[in-house]
Formats: structure tokens, C-alpha cells, sequence
């Protein structure tokens, strides 16, 4: 099923008042020197796939509350490529249990293809009890790990941020939580989880697990220069996790980086290097979390990491979530969150966490940063008015005046702001 949007319009109208303010430091920031709009990072360029020149972005609803989320975030993607002067086309497709109820399998072959021939790929919500029966391999989840695979997806980029609003969401004392702005570069397809030889084996009476944590060169610096061009869109700091004190691999990975970013003139752009044990990196995230901008990492350390900064903001149904591939190629954007099957149907999912996934396409899978700005902002202001899904009435101070609103309220809510903002942008003095 497909869907369009996005006519591009002149430079006489509102769209080139707002590309001229943010041309001339107005409403959007920018990264001083380098010269680039601050968030904007070439991961992927994009590519127009569609043959009418527009850019193809392969949805994939779901499970769950994944159908309700997507119907949100495409309904501001549409309406923001619009107001922007980018040509969109949506099209849908299974995957997970919806997929398996449909076809048997947790990835059809015409969803993997079709992913393929995007430009970028929204993910919303996988599984539910419904599937739990099923073998591991079979399960909605594998759909997921084969789309990874099958898109060949090396870099996972989990954002943990927390807004003013919710600060009282956190378990971390608001002083300490305030202003937290992390992104965490993780490795996705090597190390311990993928290393061979793994498995099982008896010997001498007595039974033995085993695995393989190894990484090539090749592999670390692949993940290193995603992170070395996060951070120039950033802050331009990052810390490189590891256990270099113990593990010959973390020896391998602290070394690569480090000759990465000598040979790539990092230091001339203007970044900053550090190492962290990552024993050490997990207590700071919990004492002085907003010392970091940027971490890079491989898979299990990543792993960790992320799900505890997750934590630490308090609010697991705001936070996206990107997993890319090498520039050209397209990537998977998706909320943190699960498929939530206990209110699936029922309009009380928050979507936020999905329209931002929905910001990072922008920012990162498209190259349209002022699109995430926007949708971003619009995200911000509907917080600050105090609109709430059920799951974020408890993240706020006490006696703040909030007003709870469901699913597809909160989408509309979206819509008004961005709209509000196009009226203000259009009367702009040119």
C-alpha cells in the first residue's frame, strides 16, 4: 500500500522563509566552524527511489500499538515534507506476527525486498503473547534480526535525552538527570553475539558453555567513523568503551579508533577523543550522565549501555532508535519501546517515541535536518503545554498542570503545533 505526499513548491513561498532563516543562524542551530546544521550527520545520503523522484520510505506497522504509532508519525512526516518542499511516498508492508498470521514467516521475501529498494525503513512495534509458542527462530522477533542482516545494518544509534518536563520520570535526582544528551554508536553485527566458534561441549564428566568475542579492524573501523561524524554534528565529544585492561579484542578496538581518528583529521574538526573501562562508563552514566555526547562501543557493551541510559531518563516511550548501513544504503528507524499487546486497539499508546524515530530518519537517513527540527520542536511544545499520554502523567513535577490525551489525541496535537509554525514561518519578513 502506498502513500504520497510532498509538493515541491517555489522559493518565493514559506518553505524558502524558512530555509533563508536557518541559512542566516536563525531559528536553527548550527555546528559554528564546520559549517553544517547541528544534528546533521551524512550517515546515509539519500537516494530518490521512487521513479517520480521521491523518496521512498518502506513502513512496517507491526504488532501491537505498531499500528497506531505509524499512523501517527506518517501523518506529521507527510505534513512537515509538505510544508518543507519534499517529496515523500509511503509504502507498507508485514512483518513480525502481523507477517507471520499473513504469510507463515516473521520476514517475507516481498518485505525484504521491498525494504531494499527504499530509501529508509520506519519500523513501529514486534511480537506479542499471541506468538509466544513459536520457536525462537520463528518468533515476530527474528523478523527483525533478519531485516538487520538482510539490510546489513552495523551501526545502532540510541539517543537517551530528557526533556525539562519529565525530569521527575527519572529515578536519578533532577540535578543530576537535567540537560542529558547522550548518543550511544553501538556495533550491531559483531563481537561476542556473532564470534565463532560458540556452543556447547562435555568433557572430563563435568558440561561447558562457550562463545567468541573477537573484532577485525575492518569492522571497528567501519563503526568508528559513524561515530566520528555523529559527534561532528554534535558536541564533538566522544568516548570510545571498552575493557582494554583485560580483553585482547578491547585492545584491538581501543587501538583502531584511535588510529582512525589520527588518519581521518579528526582533531582538526574539532573533535575529542577519550577512552572509558566500561565498568567505569556504567557508573558514570548513573553520577554524571550529561558529561557524555557521544559513546561508541561494540555489541554487548552496547547493549548494556543503551538499555541502561534508556532507564536513567525515565521515559522508554520517547526514545528512538536508528540502525544503519553504510552511506547509500537504507536504514531502520524504530521506537525503543515494545509492542505493548495489553493496550494494542485501545488509543493509549504514546507515539512519541515513534514520531521521534520518525525525526531521526530525517536527520540522518534523509539529510533533512530542518524536517527533524521541526518535528522535534513540535514534540517539545506539546510537552511544554502539558499534554500527556497516560504512561508520561506520572514523569512530571508535582502540581505541574497536565491534561491526559490519548494516542491519536496526541497526534493532532503534533499536527496543530506544526501547523501553527507554518503560519508563523510564512509571515517571516524575506
Amino acid at each position: 500500500m502506498a502513500r504520497g505526499c510532498g509538493v515541491v513548491r517555489g522559493a518565493g513561498g514559506a518553505v524558502g522563509a524558512r530555509r533563508e532563516g536557518a541559512a542566516l543562524g536563525g531559528r536553527r542551530a548550527f555546528c559554528g566552524a564546520r559549517g553544517r546544521v547541528r544534528g546533521c550527520a551524512r550517515v546515509a545520503p539519500p537516494r530518490a527511489s521512487g521513479g517520480d523522484g521521491a523518496r521512498v520510505i518502506a513502513t512496517l506497522p507491526g504488532d501491537g500499538i505498531g499500528p497506531e504509532i505509524m499512523n501517527v508519525a506518517v501523518k506529521v512526516l507527510e505534513t512537515v515534507a509538505e510544508g518543507e518542499g519534499v517529496s515523500l511516498r509511503f509504502e507498507e508492508h508485514a512483518i513480525g506476527g502481523d507477517a507471520i498470521d499473513k504469510t507463515g514467516k516473521p520476514l517475507p521475501e516481498e518485505t525484504l525486498e521491498a525494504c531494499k529498494a527504499s530509501d529508509q525503513v520506519l519500523l513501529a512495534a514486534i511480537g506479542g503473547y499471541k506468538w509466544d509458542n513459536l520457536s525462537s527462530k520463528d518468533r515476530p522477533e527474528g523478523g527483525l534480526l533478519q531485516l538487520r542482516a538482510g539490510l546489513d545494518c552495523f551501526a545502532n544509534l540510541r539517543p537517551a535525552t530528557l526533556q525539562d518536563e519529565l525530569l521527575e520520570g527519572s529515578p536519578l535526582k533532577p540535578e543530576v538527570i537535567k540537560g542529558v544528551d547522550i548518543m550511544i554508536v553501538r556495533e550491531l553485527v559483531g563481537g561476542i553475539y556473532f564470534g565463532e566458534p560458540r556452543g556447547f561441549k562435555d568433557a572430563d564428566g563435568d558440561r561447558a558453555g562457550y562463545n567468541t568475542m573477537v573484532y577485525k579492524k575492518s569492522e571497528v573501523e567501519r563503526i568508528a567513523r559513524v561515530a566520528f561524524e555523529i559527534a561532528k554534528a554534535r558536541k564533538g565529544n566522544l568516548v570510545s568503551v571498552d575493557k582494554a585492561n583485560v580483553l585482547e579484542v578491547s585492545q584491538l578496538w581501543r587501538q583502531t579508533v584511535a588510529d582512525a581518528f589520527e588518519a581521518d583529521g579528526c582533531e582538526a574538526d574539532g573533535l575529542s577523543l577519550s577512552n572509558m573501562y566500561v565498568d567505569n562508563c556504567a557508573m558514570q552514566l548513573c553520577t554524571n550522565p550529561s558529561q557524555f555526547d557521544v559513546i561508541l562501543t561494540g555489541n554487548i557493551f552496547g547493549d548494556i549501555l543503551s538499555d541502561q541510559a534508556s532507564v536513567i531518563t525515565g521515559s522508554l516511550g520517547m526514545l528512538p532508535s536508528a540502525s544503519v548501513s553504510s552511506p547509500g544504503k537504507p536504514g531502520i528507524y524504530e521506537p525503543v519501546h515494545g509492542s505493548a499487546p495489553d493496550i494494542a486497539g485501545q488509543d493509549k499508546a504514546n507515539p512519541l517515541g515513534m514520531v521521534l524515530s520518525a525525526a531521526m530518519m530525517c536527520r540522518y537517513g534523509l539529510n533533512e535536518p530542518e524536517m527533524a527540527d521541526i518535528i522535534e520542536d513540535a514534540v517539545k511544545s506539546v510537552l511544554a503545554k502539558g499534554y500527556r499520554t497516560g504512561d508520561l502523567m506520572g514523569a512530571s513535577p508535582a502540581g505541574a498542570e497536565l491534561t491526559q490525551v490519548s494516542c491519536s489525541q496526541m497526534g493532532e496535537l503534533l499536527l496543530e503545533t506544526i501547523a501553527e509554525e507554518e503560519i508563523m514561518v510564512s509571515f517571516m519578513p524575506k
